[in-house]
């Protein structure tokens, strides 16, 4: 069956691969890397907010079984799509939140659920939430990876004290 990417930035790359990771027709979820130039960055150097790359998710799917707009729905249900600086706890261009498409497909799609999202009247304040073509996508290190069914106690931690999912169930109703 054909596969497709998408990559997300929501903030903190451990709280955006759970949501996706059991959905049907997801093959991967893996956090990582992109948006920014300096190849094969660490955590330490992204963490410094000074390459350019935000924490973000990559998954591949099959869109016959999860269309990618399906996915767009997951994405802005777990992220607040107002927040310029960062997310929840965690501030900087490395946690910034951006859609990154892979084709003009995509692209379109994206520009048009946030525009569907802007005239919904669900947040007061303007979707700063970037649309910006994919560019190199860098995994993470291996603990990195499915930290949330590594470390639970640890993510469920974080995931609540981060204020994520508290704004999640305030703003969007049951996480999805």
């Amino acid at each position: 069956m054909k596969t497709e990417k998408a990559t997300f930035a929501g903030g903190c790359f451990w709280c955006m691969v759970q949501p996706f990771d059991s959905l049907e027709g997801i093959e991967a979820v893996v956090s990582g890397y992109t948006g920014g130039d300096l190849p094969n960055p660490t955590y330490e150097q992204v963490c410094t907010n000074l390459t350019s790359h935000r924490e973000a998710v990559e998954i591949t799917f099959q869109p016959e079984l999860y269309p990618y707009e399906r996915l767009l729905e997951v994405y802005w249900s777990q992220i607040d799509p107002t927040d310029a600086g960062g997310q929840f706890f965690d501030r900087g261009d490395s946690y910034k939140t951006a859609i990154y498409y892979h084709t003009e497909e995509q692209r379109i799609a994206a520009e048009k659920s946030k525009q569907q999202l802007e005239q919904s009247g669900k947040f007061t304040k303007p979707i700063a939430t970037e649309i910006l073509e994919a560019k190199e996508f860098y995994p993470a290190e291996t603990y990195h990876q499915e930290y949330y069914q590594k470390n639970p106690t640890h993510y469920n931690r974080y995931a609540t004290g981060s204020g994520r999912k508290a704004f999640i169930q305030n703003h969007w109703g049951e996480s999805k």
